[in-house]
């Protein structure tokens, strides 16, 4: 089962952006198609951003449609999302997940995802 660890969180203000980074290892990367999801404060986790396996498809939550980009470099085995124009309900600890590839698209549910990454802080200030 592939091991993901989350990067790149932080403390902005509202319009700023950061760019979070997932590094995975144990698992061949390619045979996975990778997502984003994120849990605010007494909230449930939530769906963010999806990207197939190869990269040439994406899917987004209408929340973030516009502002984030999900990305992936295959060779490093890494997995981006680039996030722009936050706002502080982003406010938000942000996890890597993968599933392996194949199977219903866009996958937004949590039980779609077979492994998690242990999350990154990303606070949005007003």
């Amino acid at each position: 089962q592939v091991q993901l660890v989350e990067s790149g969180g932080g403390l902005v203000q509202a319009g700023g952006s950061l760019r979070l980074s997932c590094a995975a290892s144990g698992g061949t990367f390619h045979y996975y198609d990778m997502g984003w999801f994120r849990q605010a404060p007494g909230k449930e986790r939530e769906f963010v951003a999806a990207i197939k396996w190869n990269g040439d498809n994406t899917y987004y939550a209408d929340f973030v449609r516009g502002r984030f980009t999900i990305s992936r470099d295959n060779a490093k085995n890494t997995v981006s999302l680039q996030m722009n124009s936050l706002k502080p309900e982003d406010t938000a600890v942000f996890y890597c997940s993968a599933k392996s590839r194949g199977g219903g698209w866009p996958p937004m549910r949590l039980t779609d995802f077979g492994s998690w990454g242990r999350g990154t802080q990303v606070t949005v200030s007003s």
